[in-house]
């Protein structure tokens, strides 16, 4: 995968968590929504930088779709929880393919993506009370 697709493939996973986190906030208490906003506002920013990354490439950045298919049915806070530890894994992936595909401030970018979606995801699986709360190599298994 070069460069360009890494970013076209993170900005597809930044606008699939940005969707997964309405369904998410739909389900969870006052604490849990404002984790959830706090969340998706950090996934917001992260579409626009990379969206503007590849404008600067002289590309267009697809546009999000319509909607995005959930990895399972959300009812409840647990399984809420459960999705938003899944977005966070699924940015994470994105993001770490990207670093091995980027340079410079592109990578930059990767990096400091696939961390805060780590950590993030840790923070989630805390709420959630899943074990183990950390993994060790963000971006590459889910729970």
């Amino acid at each position: 995968m070069n460069g360009a697709d890494a970013l076209a493939a993170a900005l597809e996973a930044e606008y699939a968590a940005i969707f997964g986190y309405g369904v998410v906030g739909a389900h969870l208490d006052d604490n849990g929504m404002a984790v959830a906003r706090a969340a998706e506002a950090a996934h917001r920013d992260r579409r626009d930088a990379v969206s503007l990354r590849i404008i600067a490439a002289n590309a267009t950045p697809a546009p999000a779709r319509a909607a995005y298919a959930l990895p399972f049915p959300v009812a409840d806070g647990p399984s809420a929880l459960k999705l938003a530890v899944a977005l966070e894994e699924g940015a994470a992936g994105a993001w770490r393919q990207a670093l091995a595909a980027t340079a410079g401030d592109d990578r930059k970018l990767a990096l400091q993506a696939l961390m805060a979606c780590a950590v993030q995801a840790t923070r989630w699986r805390a709420l959630a009370g899943i074990k183990p709360l950390t993994i060790a190599f963000p971006g590459t298994t889910t729970s």
